[in-house]
């Protein structure tokens, strides 16, 4: 999908709302237990309730790499039945050395047709290239994350007096472009997205954390938007389980329409 989709997405539905498929067989309702896929069924459910109040799903593949060949299956079946007109990320974190990079890439883009993948760029810039020689792909490379740990390195000032992950958007930007490129900025630090936006004004971010880690959306909406908003704000636990009874659907929907509500009333002021 190319920008010029997404943000038509994003207007039409008055929605920057993607939602995490994080899905734990686990923790899904007990329904489904007896289904011959019972990952799949699930997140089919989800997709049903939620398709109109988001522009984007996140698969993070961790979930369904766990569970291998049946993990795998359910992951391809679940990307078939996403609506084409919704964004698709691969939260797969990937970066490595060029050639293995290049197989990454080719596995998201090729073989699974993904629209975007989540890159780790801590090995240079010959890990994340490969990636951006897709027509109409994305790839969405951590910029400060969400997580406790993300001060051991990411907020380490260097020399210069910039913070370790300003020196990495900075450069990153050097490699792609607002067509092609987007960054990871967790939602609980939604008191740096502003100096993060002046940084980088034309990307899109990939926004986490909003939920059950404790982000704000009000707060990301007032901080990160740019003239086309240029955010999708992730939420996952919060949304998918929302209930875990036979309402789950229900509820996965209402906490869906109450993000959905907040995004409204900032997109297109």
């Amino acid at each position: 999908m190319n920008r010029q989709k997404l943000i038509e997405q994003i207007q039409a539905k008055k929605s920057c709302l993607c939602i995490g498929l994080d899905t734990d067989i686990h923790r899904i309702p007990s329904q489904f237990k007896s289904s011959s896929d019972p990952v799949f069924e699930f997140n089919k459910a989800i997709i049903d309730a939620t398709h109109d109040l988001c522009v984007a799903y996140k698969p993070n593949i961790a979930f369904y790499e766990s569970m291998g060949i049946s993990g795998w299956k359910s992951l391809e079946k679940t990307l078939d039945y996403i609506p084409d007109d919704i964004f698709t990320i691969a939260d797969a974190k990937r970066g490595d050395i060029l050639n293995t990079s290049t197989m990454y890439a080719k596995t998201y883009f090729e073989y699974m047709d993904f629209d975007a993948v989540t890159v780790a760029p801590y090995m240079g810039k010959d890990s994340v290239t490969p990636f951006l020689e897709f027509t109409d792909k994305w790839v969405i490379v951590l910029g400060l994350t969400s997580n406790e740990g993300s001060a051991d390195f990411q907020q380490l000032q260097l020399n210069s007096g910039e913070m370790l992950y300003e020196k990495v958007i900075k450069t990153v930007q050097q490699w792609g472009n607002p067509d092609n490129l987007m960054f990871v900025i967790g939602a609980t630090r939604h008191e740096m997205l502003a100096d993060i936006r002046s940084i980088a004004p034309d990307h899109f971010f990939l926004i986490p954390g909003v939920g059950a880690q404790g982000g704000d959306v009000e707060q990301v909406m007032l901080n990160g938007r740019n003239n086309d908003v240029g955010m999708l704000i992730n939420s996952s636990r919060n949304i998918i389980y929302a209930g875990t009874g036979h309402d789950f659907q229900e509820m996965a929907r209402s906490s869906a329409l109450s993000i959905q509500h907040t995004m409204a009333g900032y997109i297109g002021m």
